[in-house]
């Protein structure tokens, strides 16, 4: 038999709330806690000299708490009576934590908690009695009312607690469409990647984001998109300025087929007066530039700075 099973059976025990740490204190005393318990909760510690050992978990013993106080719980946090009414971001961050709350404690309802030891962890104790408003402010906060202004007879704390209540919900939301947008935009880009590696599926993408097509395209003639517009035409016509080496250019291309209607350049046959535009698209554009440019025939009727 070691010292431990001695100090378990014949030591003297303490019932105690346990939410961390290494060592175990009261009011009056302080141990040192050999080997921590496994979770959080009410344990029973064998204490001798300095050292407390777990003996093993316990029920929950209210009355082992001192300093109760009331108020309303905010998730885990207490929000106290006589609380002054501020910025609820900076409330909550302001409220203490309450700790081994019971399951079932619903939303406005009123709780106890006290202190194991002076400056210790706040502690669940119990239910409390309602002050009569707590209702009409549920309610009010079911049905997405912006303030309980209306309600009679509302604490300060009661009040607070609604407000870090409905700015928590909304928080709550914004995080959600904020990863559904994400998700959006994720998928949005998958499909890019799988479209714009080929001219059918860069003009299906164009249906959607005629930008990512445009882009796609012209990359296959090593151009570099800048940014597009609607013409002042057709509503199926968009102006597309893009690089290619040092210059800039524009273009005006159908918005669903990509092909080109005015390539900003000098394409006309001069012996038959046959205009080349409509012959290109976005992706055979810029390699036409840089034939022209090789041959000393580019004319650009499109300039852009």
């Amino acid at each position: 038999m070691s010292w431990r099973d001695l100090l378990q059976v014949e030591g003297e025990t303490v019932t105690a709330p346990w939410v961390g740490g290494s060592y175990l204190r009261t009011f009056d005393r302080q141990w040192r806690i050999d080997d921590c318990p496994r979770e959080h909760g009410w344990w029973r510690f064998g204490v001798s000299g300095r050292v407390a050992v777990v003996v093993g978990p316990a029920e929950a013993s209210p009355d082992a708490l001192r300093g109760t106080v009331s108020g309303y719980l905010v998730a885990d946090r207490l929000v106290g009576d006589h609380v002054v009414v501020s910025d609820p971001v900076a409330l909550l961050s302001a409220f203490p934590r309450v700790h081994l709350v019971e399951r079932g404690v619903g939303r406005f309802e009123r709780v106890v908690v006290g202190r194991f030891c002076e400056d210790g962890p706040l502690v669940y104790v119990s239910p409390d009695m309602p002050l009569g408003a707590e209702m009409d402010v549920l309610q009010a906060f079911e049905d997405r009312v912006e303030t309980v202004a209306h309600v009679p007879d509302v604490a300060p704390a009661l009040d607070a607690a609604f407000r870090v209540e409905t700015w928590r919900r909304e928080e709550v939301e914004r995080r959600r469409r904020e990863e559904r947008e994400r998700r959006e935009r994720e998928e949005l880009r998958r499909r890019v990647a799988e479209r714009r590696g080929d001219a059918v599926g860069r003009r299906q993408l164009a249906a959607e984001d005629f930008g990512e097509a445009a882009q796609a395209a012209l990359a296959v003639g090593d151009a570099v998109y800048l940014d597009h517009r609607p013409s002042g035409g057709s509503a199926d016509e968009m102006v597309v300025t893009f690089r290619l080496g040092a210059r800039r250019f524009q273009c005006t291309c159908h918005r669903t087929s990509l092909g080109i209607i005015d390539a900003g350049l000098c394409l006309e046959d001069h012996d038959t007066g046959v205009r080349g535009d409509s012959w290109l698209t976005l992706e055979s554009l810029p390699s036409t530039i840089r034939q022209a440019e090789r041959e000393g025939k580019l004319v650009v009727l499109r300039h852009v700075l």
